[in-house]
């Protein structure tokens, strides 16, 4: 409830134009390229460690194994879709999720202090791989074009960066002489986060235009991501037991909606928006009911069983 009210605040602020486009763009590179890099780092540095983590690198390989879950639902589902475009952009829809801004804030809302900053560590971990995965096979997928070079720095974003400097200032032992005058104040920065992302996410739901909406590409899209995927993550925990707050991060990340990165992309390369606006409004829309129902189900016959 939290998290939607944020996003409701963000939404109400651009559809009264109190914040306009490039408001919202700077928002939104403010939160990409700095308040979300400090919170990872000073996360990172602050709770992490390779002793009380030894398992981290399983975190990444996740986040690519989640997406490739995707992969195989859009393949499934975007056999009832027409047109190369079309199918590309609803594919994208499925494969990829609001993998940041939505499982951070419900974490944040949903559990106690002492379990909230390990699943933080879990979720920027999981994000390392998957801005890797989604600024390359994201891209290619949404702009596709034979004659399209590959540009290596779109995989080293701030969050991928900020991912990469605290692993490695930890992994030698630096991070103890990082004084905490320093940390305070970054640490400041990076709880700016939570509802900074959310305004942004209701923002730009603000601002899709959802004229010609295709109704047939929706139900197929909400069945697969929200639907058929969650549920496939149940079914595996049913019969791989994992630790509760792992499991959790399996079922959260399937069950969110399609990311709102894609339009951003979809953007900047010019390309015709035909699925991807309307797909990520209907699925934020309807996420609304079935995360609580998949969490739900998660608890009572997973953790409770």
């Amino acid at each position: 409830m939290q998290s939607l009210l944020l996003a409701a605040v963000g939404y109400y602020l651009v559809k009264k134009e109190v914040l306009g486009s490039a408001c919202l763009a700077t928002l939104s590179r403010l939160v990409i390229e700095v308040t979300l890099p400090l919170l990872i780092f000073a996360q990172l540095i602050n709770d992490f460690s390779f002793t009380l983590y030894p398992t981290w690198w399983i975190f990444p390989l996740m986040s690519i194994a989640i997406t490739f879950a995707g992969l195989l639902a859009g393949l499934v589902f975007g056999g009832f879709i027409t047109g190369q475009q079309k199918k590309l952009q609803f594919l994208s829809l499925v494969s990829f999720q609001n993998s940041g801004y939505l499982p951070l804030a419900l974490i944040a809302a949903l559990l106690p202090k002492d379990q909230t900053a390990p699943m933080f560590i879990y979720i920027f971990l999981f994000l390392l791989g998957f801005n890797l995965v989604m600024f390359s096979a994201g891209v290619y997928m949404l702009t596709f074009a034979r004659d399209r070079r590959f540009e290596l720095s779109s995989l080293f974003n701030p969050p991928v960066l900020a991912t990469l400097l605290s692993l490695a200032l930890v992994f030698f032992g630096l991070q103890r002489f990082i004084p905490e005058f320093v940390l305070k104040p970054l640490r400041m920065t990076g709880d700016c986060t939570l509802p900074l992302a959310m305004f942004v996410v209701g923002g730009s739901l603000a601002q899709i235009r959802l004229e010609h909406v295709d109704l047939k590409a929706m139900l197929l899209l909400v069945a697969g991501k929200l639907v058929l995927l969650p549920l496939a993550g149940l079914w595996f925990l049913k019969l791989v037991p994992l630790p509760e707050l792992i499991g959790l991060l399996i079922v959260m990340q399937l069950a969110v909606p399609s990311a709102t990165t894609l339009s951003v992309i979809t953007t900047h390369y010019k390309k015709e928006d035909l699925l991807v606006s309307q797909g990520i409004f209907w699925t934020h829309i309807a996420s609304i009911v079935t995360i609580p129902i998949f969490l739900s189900l998660y608890f009572t016959f997973v953790v409770l069983k």
